[in-house]
């Protein structure tokens, strides 16, 4: 290893650190707030999670398509991606278990598991007549169970990407590499299913009455979006002193800034094909949940969530797309640091942006609905949140960089994705 790497990687217990600090705060809050029977500290907590479980989900699930396609670009940058994906099971353990094991934060966030919760009519949420016909799926105990099961899954899916590729390293043989391809075009379709209930849990079931079957490719979307823009954000740094200086190329950036370009497109057909067709059809258990991101309950005029929308279209998909339509701004490092530092903080926004406007079912919420402002209620915890995450991501990342080869020196393909070109 050399020696701008071992200087990068000892960092990784003072980060680490960092990161355990911010998330305890961010904890503190969330339990301070639970005494108030205030939803908002522990939602941030849980939107911490969430934007860096998005955003590794989608870099295991692009360790696992370069896998099965067998791609000669993806070794050198891939291995920063196993690097990665070792903190999924931590991020999850540390955010969504406890918020959905602790009874009181569950009841708080998920308000359909507190059968005894008082909706606007009165009423008990165990006899909503929309729960009832949903509790097949939204029951308190499959709930639980399905939780646990996202961490199974995905704490073995990450250990069998990340051991036997690390093994390849000092065994020296390609057969993991054709038991990484076996494994990968397995986990693609499970991984799929997974993430998509994952998605459907901790974020659609925060207002139950809802409902989109386009949700989970939604959150996929999202996820190798925020996955691409940290890669750039990644290399860019490790190509500047770190390990992959004088590794990483312009045909790497060029494939990594075609795949940014893909997937806003396609982030930007499911998110106006779900908002076309609940338009269309104009039910009200679907419309509401536009309508509470459109206007104030109170006054019926624009609130800020409809500004926020407006980002999302110009800022966070128009931009983004013009500017990656020209092939400079694929290939010249600071034009696609650029775009990538766009499409992570708009990642940010549009987690917000489904998470934080919802229907509180609750007596002394206006016509049953509460909706905060953008720039206050919360915003602070959030980023706190997510900066306490964030911390512990890269903390691993750079511990697991101490503990294998930060370029896969026996990968099969390794000289061609080395000498890759366009």
């Amino acid at each position: 290893m050399s020696d701008s790497s071992s200087k990068l990687t000892s960092k990784w217990t003072t980060i680490l650190g960092l990161g355990v600090i911010a998330l305890v705060a961010a904890w503190a809050l969330a339990f301070l707030g639970l005494g108030q029977h205030d939803h908002r500290p522990a939602l941030s907590v849980l939107l911490g999670c969430l934007f860096w479980t998005s955003l590794l989900i989608g870099m295991l699930m692009l360790t696992m398509i370069t896998r099965v396609f067998d791609a000669g670009w993806a070794p050198v940058i891939r291995r920063n991606w196993e690097f990665m994906i070792g903190a999924l099971p931590v991020v999850l353990l540390l955010g969504v278990v406890p918020l959905a094991f602790l009874t009181d934060f569950r009841h708080l966030l998920w308000e359909w598991t507190d059968v005894k919760h008082i909706l606007p009519s009165g009423h008990e949420v165990g006899h909503d007549p929309i729960l009832q016909a949903k509790s097949w799926f939204l029951n308190e105990k499959f709930f639980l169970v399905r939780i646990s099961l996202y961490v199974v899954f995905f704490s073995v899916l990450t250990w069998a990407m990340r051991t036997w590729s690390f093994k390849q390293d000092t065994d020296r043989t390609a057969s993991h590499t054709h038991t990484l391809h076996a494994f990968s075009a397995a986990g693609i379709p499970l991984g799929a299913v997974a993430l998509t209930m994952l998605a459907f849990d901790c974020l659609m079931a925060l207002s139950y009455h809802w409902f989109s079957t386009m949700y989970g490719v939604w959150f996929f979307a999202l996820s190798i979006r925020l996955a691409l823009a940290a890669t750039v954000i990644l290399t860019y740094r490790l190509s500047n002193g770190g390990w992959l200086d004088g590794i990483l190329n312009q045909a790497h950036r060029h494939v990594l800034g075609c795949l940014m370009l893909a997937f806003t497109v396609f982030w930007a057909y499911i998110s106006f094909s779900q908002y076309f067709l609940i338009y269309t059809a104009n039910i009200p258990e679907e419309t509401f949940w536009y309508n509470i991101r459109e206007f104030d309950p109170v006054t019926g005029l624009k609130s800020d969530w409809w500004g926020v929308s407006m980002y999302l279209i110009f800022g966070f998909f128009l931009l983004p797309f013009l500017a990656l339509l020209f092939y400079r701004s694929k290939i010249v490092p600071g034009r696609l640091l650029t775009i990538a530092v766009i499409i992570f903080i708009g990642g940010i926004v549009d987690l917000l942006f489904n998470a934080v406007p919802r229907q509180i079912l609750d007596k002394t919420a206006p016509e049953g609905f509460t909706v905060s402002p953008f720039l206050c209620g919360g915003l602070a915890t959030d980023l706190l949140a997510i900066a306490g995450f964030g911390a512990i991501v890269i903390g691993l990342f750079l511990r697991s960089a101490t503990k294998a080869e930060t370029i896969p020196v026996h990968d099969p393909r390794i000289l061609e994705s080395i000498n890759y070109h366009e």
